[in-house]
């Protein structure tokens, strides 16, 4: 039974739709080190579950396109309503602000079909966590540590009825560690607590439930490596020093970001936060009767903020080279923090083993508020008809989304060591004149053109009234649904990309004591300040119609056919802004049709489940248009998916694999691109998980994996396919505890899931990757009482 996506609960094999779950016991077996990874066990979808830590993967389905990362077509929810109501916020993806734990009961996916109508700006598909209740009395506590690498973890759920018509339940986690790679300090701290009770009465229930999740992970979006061979035969290499799959940029010597904020005073913030996220919410779900109709309310409010602290690098070149480049011939370069402060670097060339040394743009991103509102208020009924039932549902979609992000970037020098050694560097004139202040280049953006130092507060409303029809005689069940999405979005963006800097200042640089020691230095003179006396409206709308046909035959017990044609939409959210898609003047559109992007898709499958086995087929068109900041285009998908699994008595295996044929059909800005495959996106991706549970003692494996894709969209150089193997043994001395051993990629594949701009190998030979950890090892200990 699969709820998610559609009007009630159905059998699979009476669901004209494509779905799949993952029960607790296996999401503990999986042994995942964060929701992208675990997201990768779901057939059609494509998770970058790289060095991420718990934040910012980029999770796309069935060929949909993905821009600029996070999940634009597909919407993660918990316990039926989404996380954010726009799953690609830049910097605020929704993967960051939820965490799977004991609390979790399973996890559901539908692939395109009815999310394009039961759910706003998801016509991809809803991947839904749905926590436990306490229908189930009991509970469990695990201590889980890395045995290869520094993790300390604490997990407790509990839940119980209080009477015969009153039950709670409650759990979360606590971690601190230094995670699988070498950062040298505690870069995971915190956790979560949830809570929930339910009144329980004839015909329906009751239920007040809570979250409060403080948790902050490393966010480590590139780190270099070495790249040579050829465009269609790569070989990606580690720096000396430096390994791409176990080391950061992101450490201990460079604690702070020193600039200015969103009022243009000074302000530090703290980088060893990486990314954190805070949400504390509300909700309220009901369900009962009205004569004959079942109604269903879900309302949620959620307080969130968070921060993205990372590195964007915008070069990496021989240290004495870079210097040169900075301060003229004979540039002196020091270390700026870190044991050797201070201390001249007397032979740049041997610095660190590589001799290189990067120029870094700190991300320093503050989401002051993703403060949401959300509310779902759906009435059902069922009519017998004939010699069978039609099930007529009507409901009404209502949230609210704020965003209010401040992108406070700056510029500096660093070297490249690994063990989180890396550290900020000075460089000065060959006569000593300070071209950097304690390895700042500049206290703005000037690494990159001056870009990118934007601040905006904004709105969104959304509205969505939705209707659904089915009707079910005999072997075959035909339905439809309908759902009009209008809402509006309203406030104001600044920044240099807006027009709002004075006059002769196009990138608003101004001059500013940092430091507050009374001398202007040089990189003082390259402040960058938000023009928030002259920032810009944003004010447009967006409407439009999703609807979803569908029929199911049922032919015999075990095996099922169904066809399902839908039409769905994206509304666009902070994607568009700075992008010369907002009027700087009215705040509206220079198109109408940028507001949102439409998507079509079309599948025909076929389900069997009897015995142990289970086999599920589909194949799958999809269409859509995509406005992203520097794109407009329009992209097609064709393809097949697979699921299966089978049981037999000790022994049991579960597999997905997914081929998708993606090709940019359009493009208004480069039309050169048409018919190339969009870049990340493989031909081919698939998970193996086979299991063998002798009673006290059960062995597995968890593989995943994917053939090759090319890392721009000018389809030059490729990026190798890969597989990697988790394996996991558990052993049960008595009911009560579980002793559990897991390996997280077991042969410590160094996978490249995607790289940075560089669209062919560059004369460098050095590239920025976004790779897979490598090999870690934990344990755990779980009591059950």
């Amino acid at each position: 039974m699969v709820s998610t996506g559609m009007a009630r609960g159905r059998d699979r094999l009476d669901s004209a739709t494509s779905t799949s779950t993952l029960k607790e016991s296996e999401i503990q077996k999986i042994g995942a080190r964060s929701l992208g990874e675990l997201f990768r066990n779901i057939p059609g979808i494509r998770s970058s579950y790289g060095n991420d830590g718990d934040n910012s993967s980029s999770i796309s389905v069935r060929g949909l396109p993905l821009a600029n990362g996070g999940a634009k077509f597909l919407q993660l929810q918990e316990d039926g309503l989404p996380v954010l109501e726009f799953g690609d916020i830049a910097f605020g993806t929704a993967d960051g602000l939820i965490r799977a734990d004991l609390n979790i009961a399973q996890i559901e996916a539908i692939r395109g079909g009815s999310a394009s109508t039961f759910s706003s700006n998801s016509p991809g598909g809803i991947v839904n966590l749905i926590s436990k209740t306490g229908d189930v009395e009991g509970g469990a506590i695990q201590a889980t540590t890395g045995l290869d690498y520094e993790s300390y973890r604490l997990d407790f759920d509990y839940g119980a009825k209080i009477s015969d018509t009153l039950r709670f339940h409650f759990g979360g986690f606590y971690r601190q560690g230094e995670g699988p790679r070498a950062a040298g300090y505690d870069a995971f701290k915190g956790g979560q607590f949830k809570f929930n009770i339910t009144k329980q009465f004839d015909g329906g229930h009751v239920r007040i439930y809570g979250k409060y999740l403080d948790d902050s992970t490393p966010s480590n979006f590139q780190n270099p490596a070495l790249l040579y061979g050829t465009n269609a035969n790569p070989v990606y290499g580690n720096i000396q020093n430096f390994q791409y799959n176990g080391d950061t940029l992101l450490t201990r010597y460079t604690p702070q970001n020193l600039t200015l904020d969103e009022n243009n005073n000074i302000t530090r913030s703290n980088r060893l936060e990486g990314a954190r996220g805070i949400v504390k919410s509300i909700g309220l779900e009901a369900q009962f009767s009205i004569a004959d109709w079942s109604i269903s309310e879900r309302f949620r409010f959620s307080d969130v903020s968070a921060s993205v602290n990372s590195n964007l690098v915008a070069a990496v070149s021989p240290a004495q080279a870079l210097a040169d480049s900075l301060a003229g011939p004979g540039a002196i370069l020091s270390y700026a923090t870190g044991p050797n402060a201070g201390r001249t670097i007397t032979n740049p060339a041997s610095i660190n083993g590589n001799g290189l040394i990067a120029l870094l743009v700190p991300i320093d991103t503050r989401l002051k508020s993703l403060d949401n509102m959300t509310n779902d208020l759906r009435a059902s009924r069922v009519w017998d008809i004939g010699k069978g039932k039609l099930t007529m549902t009507f409901g009404f979609y209502k949230s609210s989304q704020d965003l209010n992000s401040v992108w406070q970037w700056t510029s500096v020098l660093s070297d490249i060591a690994g063990n989180g050694n890396t550290g900020l560097v000075n460089v000065s004139t060959s006569g000593g004149t300070a071209i950097t202040q304690n390895g700042y280049l500049a206290y703005g953006t000037s690494a990159i053109g001056g870009i990118r130092r934007d601040v905006y507060d904004m709105r969104y409303n959304v509205n969505a009234p939705y209707a659904s029809v089915n009707y079910h005689s005999g072997k075959i069940a035909v339905g439809g649904s309908l759902r009009y999405d209008f809402g509006d979005a309203g406030g104001t963006q600044a920044g240099s990309e807006t027009g709002g800097c004075p006059m002769g200042n196009p990138t608003c640089i101004t001059t500013r004591d940092i430091n507050g020691d009374g001398i202007i230095s040089i990189p003082e003179r390259q402040v960058a300040f938000f023009p928030i006396t002259n920032a810009g409206p944003v004010n447009y709308q967006w409407h439009y119609l999703s609807y979803s046909v569908g029929v199911n035959y049922h032919a015999v017990e075990p095996f099922s056919l169904f066809a399902r044609y839908s039409r769905g939409g994206r509304a666009a959210a902070d994607r568009i802004l700075f992008g010369n898609i907002v009027n700087p003047v009215t705040g509206n559109l220079f198109k109408q049709s940028s507001s949102y992007d439409p998507v079509k898709q079309a599948e025909m499958g076929l389900k069997f489940r009897k015995d142990g086995l289970t086999l599920n087929l589909t194949g799958f068109w999809a269409k859509t248009h995509e406005t992203n900041i520097g794109i407009e285009r329009d992209y097609r998908a064709v393809g097949a998916e697979f699921e299966g699994a089978y049981r037999l008595e000790r022994f049991a295996i579960s597999a997905g694999a997914t081929y998708t044929d993606a090709k940019i059909m359009a493009d208004a800005l480069d039309p050169t691109l048409v018919n190339n495959r969009p870049k990340n996106q493989p031909k081919f991706i698939y998970q193996i998980m086979p299991e063998f549970d002798i009673g006290n003692v059960a062995l597995g494996a968890n593989i995943i994996g994917q053939s090759s894709s090319y890392a721009a969209d000018t389809n030059q150089l490729q990026i190798p396919g890969y597989t990697i193997v988790g394996a996991f043994a558990q052993y049960r001395p008595s009911d009560r505890v579980t002793l559990s051993l897991n390996v997280n990629n077991l042969f410590d594949k160094a996978a490249v899931i995607s790289t940075g701009s560089d669209a062919t190998i560059p004369a460098s030979g050095i590239v920025q990757v976004n790779a897979v950890n490598g090999r870690t090892i934990s344990t755990s200990l779980r009591f059950d009482f």
